[in-house]
């Protein structure tokens, strides 16, 4: 499979295709043709006795500095191999893959002034499947994510170190050799328009948008099991009391919730006029409230990435004939958004765990053992994966608190406001980690509290997840070795298979 790579918009599934799946990608002819224009009008200015920002000056605080036409292109190798000084823990190869091919996207547009050998040697490093080694800090989140990119555009030059399709470390320049590709020599402006971008935060973005897509049709499903597990009310969820306040996410959640429930023996069994439980806590009632509110929030938060994915982001841009300073690689609109996701998700996360301490309260649960073990005293049950669930949402309540408000000003005060927005992705990402695990453990517990309600039985749905899971965890007995069932579990909800049982007994697919 390849992706088309042209003047025009990617999509969220072009970015997963070639970050997750894989896929290669190719220049459009369109897109040559762009490029093609625009470096004629950077080649025009290259010999032009007025200076150019990225042409024949220094950067950031440098740029008041002329280089002569001879040293310009040591000018563009220089620029890059200073600024791929990142640090810290590898970044993941999603990442990477998702930056490589957005900064392509951005080369393709025709507004960056490189040559198409540059852009195709950048299409062909994702095509060999060959990741560059990029390290976790160096970016501010503004003038680009210069660290990160430029140990891309660092590979490109032969030096630096990739990780091979077999994921094996390799010399960058063997890598290439061995793939039947060539180092770059990079032209005026070139270095300057592969690491000027917010590629990284935004391929951050994307990929956090469809994890907590997933995450949040997963939610609908870990609420539907605790609501019957603690014999909690499905008419709270109904269409014509979610019209009464009309927010749209709250009304998805809110169908899932009704579809997930419909036709469960166990609601039926205590819906009569003789149920003594008037209301249901927060945790169960709100259930829509609070998941629809996340979804609301990922909406404006796609809303962002699509709009960013329209942009030409670099500094300068080739316009009408000219170069042009701006300063559109600011990430604050990404920085914003990739803030606001982490707070929805601890909050969900909390709720989560809340419907999950009060499975294994005796005092809560509505005739469950205590903490749903098979001799309590003698056994513990789930005792601990509660704890271990309140101590990944108290890391999440940390993880919400917003990079986005901090700056520390860097080259000599030029650049004297960032947006720390790859600081926020990072941080974001660790928090859909959390959350997987948070709901992961709600569901074992779910799971486990429905199969003591025998011999009652819950809905279709529901009982299709528990089903799914019995082949990965088994279910109530004596205490064991919990670790590897949580860890059962998480894989069950990272990859869509809890969703996937749960939709297998709907007549449509949770939205």
């Amino acid at each position: 499979m390849r992706i088309a790579v042209g003047p025009g918009p990617l999509s969220e599934q072009d970015v997963l295709a070639v970050a997750r799946g894989g896929a290669g990608v190719a220049l459009t002819d369109d897109a040559l043709t762009a490029i093609k224009r625009s470096r004629a009008i950077v080649d025009a200015l290259a010999d032009d006795a007025e200076p150019h920002y990225g042409i024949s000056t220094g950067f950031g605080a440098l740029a008041i500095k002329h280089i002569p036409a001879e040293r310009r292109t040591v000018l563009q190798q220089s620029l890059v191999r200073s600024h791929a000084a990142g640090s810290g823990p590898e970044v993941e190869r999603e990442v990477v893959r998702a930056m490589m091919l957005l900064r392509l996207s951005t080369l393709a547009t025709g507004h960056t002034g490189v040559r198409p050998e540059t852009a195709g040697a950048l299409a062909a490093l994702l095509d060999a499947g060959l990741t560059p080694v990029v390290r976790e800090y160096g970016s501010l989140g503004c003038s680009g994510d210069l660290a990160p990119l430029a140990a891309v555009a660092l590979v490109l030059l032969g030096e630096g170190a990739v990780r091979d399709a077999t994921g094996a470390e390799r010399p960058a320049g063997e890598a290439l050799s061995a793939a039947g590709l060539r180092a770059v020599v990079l032209a005026e402006k070139e270095g300057l328009a592969l690491i000027n971008g917010t590629d990284g935060m935004l391929g951050q973005l994307l990929l956090a948008c469809a994890d907590l897509d997933l995450l949040l049709r997963t939610v609908d499903v870990t609420a539907a099991m605790s609501v019957e597990a603690l014999l909690g009310t499905a008419r709270v969820f109904a269409a014509d009391l979610q019209a009464l306040r009309p927010q749209p996410g709250q009304a998805v959640s809110a169908a899932n919730l009704r579809s997930l429930l419909a036709d469960s023996p166990i609601v039926a069994s205590h819906a009569g006029p003789d149920c003594v439980y008037v209301q249901d806590a927060y945790s169960m009632r709100c259930a829509p409230q609070v998941a629809g509110g996340a979804r609301d929030t990922l909406a404006h938060a796609r809303a962002v990435a699509s709009h960013e994915l329209r942009s030409a982001v670099d500094n300068p841009v080739v316009v009408d004939g000219s170069v042009e300073s701006n300063g559109n690689f600011h990430g604050a609109p990404l920085a914003y958004v990739l803030d606001f996701l982490a707070i929805p998700a601890a909050d969900v996360a909390s709720m989560s765990e809340r419907r999950t301490d009060r499975m294994l309260d005796v005092t809560r649960s509505r005739g469950l053992p205590a903490f749903l073990a098979d001799d309590p005293g003698v056994d513990s049950g789930h005792m601990i994966a509660q704890y271990t669930q309140a101590g990944l949402v108290s890391e999440m309540k940390r993880l919400a608190v917003p990079a986005s408000v901090d700056s520390i000003p860097s080259s000599a005060m030029q650049e004297d406001h960032v947006s720390m927005g790859w600081s926020a992705a990072r941080k974001l990402r660790r928090s859909l980690d959390a959350l997987t695990q948070v709901l992961a453990i709600e569901l074992l517990t779910a799971a486990r509290a429905l199969d003591l309600r025998a011999p009652l039985r819950p809905g279709p749905a529901t009982g299709a997840v528990v089903t799914a899971l019995r082949q990965r965890a088994p279910g109530p007995g004596p205490d064991r070795h919990l670790a590897p069932e949580i860890a059962a579990a998480v894989d069950f909800v990272r990859t869509g298979a809890a969703v996937a049982a749960a939709e297998s007994a709907l007549p449509q697919p949770l939205s």
